[in-house]
């Protein structure tokens, strides 16, 4: 049994791309779960798109420990099973 690959292209040139048009491929295409197709490790900016904010304020986020991050050969990734869990638990608190 073959494991599928979910169509990240778009976000693997998140270079090349702003941060709207990732955010609007993003959810053009994840209307239940918006976390359930992602890699375990998102780059910072694409994070960012994801969420809704700017890369240099995830980078801060980050810094701040307010995003779950992990850094591996000198880059800093958003663990996505932590995103999701931080991403619950601020919807629990609203409710």
């Amino acid at each position: 049994m073959a494991i599928e690959q979910a169509d990240l292209s778009p976000l693997a040139s998140s270079a090349y791309s702003s941060p709207a048009e990732t955010a609007q491929w993003f959810t053009s295409r994840h209307t239940t779960d918006p976390l359930a197709d992602l890699p375990p490790l998102l780059p910072v900016p694409m994070a960012a798109a994801i969420l809704g904010f700017s890369r240099a304020s995830a980078y801060r986020y980050a810094a701040r420990g307010d995003l779950p991050v992990r850094h591996l050969g000198g880059r800093v990734f958003v663990v996505t099973a932590r995103l999701r869990q931080l991403i619950e638990g601020a919807d629990e608190a609203a409710a």
